[in-house]
């Protein structure tokens, strides 16, 4: 029996999806946060919902459980504690309330679609086209890289899948083509710049577009929500905002990085000859990629609403709609089968975790908790007699920076971007509010230049040996703070045009 017993215990610790050290740990928070005393101006319901999620938070910050697991975990906790109601039939209804959000679908119906970037090789096609055409020197393959970023971020909600899956794996044939090796120490002859390159054009165009990042539709929730719907961003809205100082910020990181981390090789006349050579071997254009780029076109053109434009606002479409129309085309067509729907297992993990945290941010909001932090904020910063424009810095910058505590951009931004928002409407006056949330939105992308763990993107990248961590926190910490200022004076003064403010 005492063998049986300890096979079962050698078996669970090898087989738990958990890791113990850091599983304790936040069960130890969980349990800490119900017993301290319920702060003044909570309700127990509030505080026990709160430390439900600051305990989820912990766990994907620890990494404790695959995202997906954690968040399962969360509903779980929330159905059977029955904080949200007095029921549990009310309380399960609450936790998977989410999952019906329009938001999270257009989130996980475009990683759908940008399966068929990846499978019929036209992501590929597109970065080889820029390289052949930019890429007699090193920073002008830099350049390449990022408008091929550029390019697939309306349509390549994952930036891991974008950044990672798709561009990376041209960096680096490029890079190899130059025998720049991390495993022959020869990083730094092309790899280590473009490696930079590769990474720090995902931000960027991450804060873009409302589709290039899983949480920028948690972000537009959080603006409307923070503004009563006075500030809604649409899908035209949010691009036509960030277009400007998106492309001066990508503009510009190539050649900041090239200053900052030069490589040793400056002429690369062999790359064109590479992708020409790799487009040559490609052929013209399948069939497949030609239904995937007229998909992508119909895709751009009806999320900018150009139908409506022309026909009237009849004819406006919800994103989500739009999206579902691109994945029907793409599956009828058999640019992508229902199989390869079933098995994109990161759209359907984000479904659970992306709908896991967007209903405890609705939860705490409907619970009093937002308005209770916002209202302790608000207090703390108007005693300290700032204006605006050092309130405004300050919200933006510690929201920022507190991304190195942070493995997840969503979890950072649902833990602290609605109360932060919520902060400068209040404090902030109202023909400043729109410059203030505008860049807000902008450092929620900005903040992942900062470590080599801040998004999926990143430990792929520093994954490869191209970079070392010294050089990637220095760079990441340069490029941040240039970002910002780029989306403070070029995007202040295109959004005075557009008249945010």
């Amino acid at each position: 029996m005492d063998e049986r017993i300890k096979s079962l215990l050698v078996h669970i610790y090898e087989a738990v999806p958990f890791r113990i050290v850091p599983a304790i740990i936040t069960t130890i928070v969980l349990f800490t946060l119900l017993a301290l005393p319920v702060p003044e101006g909570l309700t127990s319901n509030g505080w026990a919902m709160l430390a439900i999620f600051l305990t989820t938070i912990v766990a994907i910050i620890l990494k404790v459980m695959p995202i997906g697991v954690m968040a399962l975990m969360a509903m779980v906790i929330v159905s059977l504690s029955q904080v949200t109601s007095d029921t549990s039939k009310g309380a399960v209804a609450d936790a998977l309330g989410s999952l019906s959000n329009p938001l999270i679908w257009l989130i996980v119906v475009a990683i759908l679609i940008s399966l068929g970037l990846k499978k019929t090789g036209l992501g590929r096609r597109l970065g080889m086209m820029f390289i052949a055409a930019l890429g007699k020197r090193t920073i002008g393959i830099g350049y390449g890289l990022a408008f091929c970023e550029l390019l697939l971020a309306p349509v390549t909600p994952s930036n891991t899948a974008r950044g990672g899956g798709i561009i990376h794996p041209i960096m680096k044939s490029i890079a190899n083509a130059f025998d720049s090796d991390p495993a022959k120490s020869t990083e730094k002859k092309v790899g280590t710049y473009l490696a930079l390159v590769n990474y720090h054009a995902n931000p960027i165009t991450s804060a873009m577009f409302l589709t290039a990042t899983a949480p920028n539709p948690l972000v537009q929730n959080f603006v409307a929500t923070a503004t009563n719907g006075a500030v809604h961003l649409t899908w035209t809205s949010w691009a036509v905002a960030m277009l400007v100082p998106g492309v001066c910020a990508l503009f510009l990181m190539p050649l900041v990085i090239y200053l900052i981390s030069p490589p040793d090789i400056k002429k690369t006349p062999d790359a064109v000859t590479f992708a020409r050579g790799e487009l040559q071997q490609m052929g013209p254009l399948a069939p497949k990629e030609i239904i995937m780029l007229l998909t992508f076109v119909m895709l751009l053109l009806l999320w900018a609403n150009v139908p409506a434009m022309i026909f009237g606002p009849a004819f406006t479409l919800d994103p989500t709609a739009v999206a579902m129309i691109g994945l029907f085309t793409m599956l009828i067509t058999g640019t992508i089968t229902w199989q390869d729907a079933l098995g994109e297992k990161s759209a359907w993990d984000t479904l659970i975790w992306f709908g896991a945290l967007v209903m405890m941010a609705e939860q705490l909001n409907k619970l009093g908790v937002i308005a209770w932090f916002s209202d302790g904020m608000k207090v703390a910063i108007a005693s300290s007699g700032m204006g605006w424009e050092m309130i405004a810095a300050v919200l933006v910058l510690v929201f920022t920076l507190t991304h190195y505590i942070f493995a997840s951009t969503t979890a950072h931004i649902s833990a602290m971007m609605l109360a932060f928002l919520t902060v400068g409407v209040a404090l902030i006056p109202g023909e400043y509010q729109g410059y203030f949330i505008l860049m807000m939105v902008a450092a929620s992308g900005i903040m992942m230049t900062l470590t080599h763990y801040a998004t999926g993107t990143s430990p792929i990248i520093f994954g490869s040996g191209y970079v070392s961590m010294g050089r990637w926190w220095g760079v990441g910490l340069v490029m941040c703070l240039v970002e910002l200022l780029v989306f403070a004076v070029i995007g202040g003064l295109w959004w005075k045009v557009l008249g945010y403010w």
